[in-house]
């Protein structure tokens, strides 16, 4: 594995999804598809919250006692309860980059130091999970819900068009 590498991608993720939520007004950043799918808002304040409460702190606990008990998740309940898209877009985009900073800090200090990836956390229903997989895994969700923005801005554009058709743009699913 190139820990080095996924770190790196994720330290300029930040920049990459600043730009690509830039120019949403508050309502577009609010808007949902008609599929019921998560707003712009609401995937960034879903990745700060993924960020602290879901793949840091299972990692460090893997790496510190993969016996440990994880903490829990509920990314669905976590929108409603913590009200996602009533919040800010630049405050929800702040506190994704401002922790994000602080992970990438950590998991260059613990690579210096030397980490033993192949740790492993025995999860009830997902089976043996390595630290390893958890940095593969915490650096390619930023990347599937950069693809779920780029969907909701590609549905903004199609709404901006309206009376005028965007086929020419090519198949979304290409």
């Amino acid at each position: 594995m190139n820990a080095t590498r996924l770190i790196d991608r994720m330290a300029q993720f930040p920049r990459v999804l600043t730009e690509a939520v830039a120019g949403a007004s508050p309502a577009e950043a609010r808007r949902r598809p008609e599929s019921g799918a998560w707003s712009i808002l609401e995937i960034v304040s879903h990745l700060a919250d993924e960020e602290t409460d879901d793949f840091r702190a299972r990692l460090e606990r893997t790496l510190r006692d993969p016996h440990e008990t994880w903490p829990g998740i509920d990314p669905e309940g976590w929108a409603r309860q913590r009200r996602y898209n009533e919040g800010d877009l630049s405050d929800s985009l702040a506190r994704f980059t401002r922790e994000r900073e602080s992970s990438v800090r950590w998991l260059r200090a613990i690579e210096v130091v030397g980490v033993d990836w192949s740790r492993t956390h025995r999860h009830p229903r997902l089976g043996e999970i390595r630290a390893g997989d958890l940095l593969a895994s915490w650096a390619a969700h930023d990347w599937l819900h950069l693809r779920q923005i780029a969907k909701r801005q590609f549905e903004l554009s199609q709404a901006d068009a309206a009376g005028f058709e965007a086929g020419y743009a090519g198949a979304w699913g290409a």
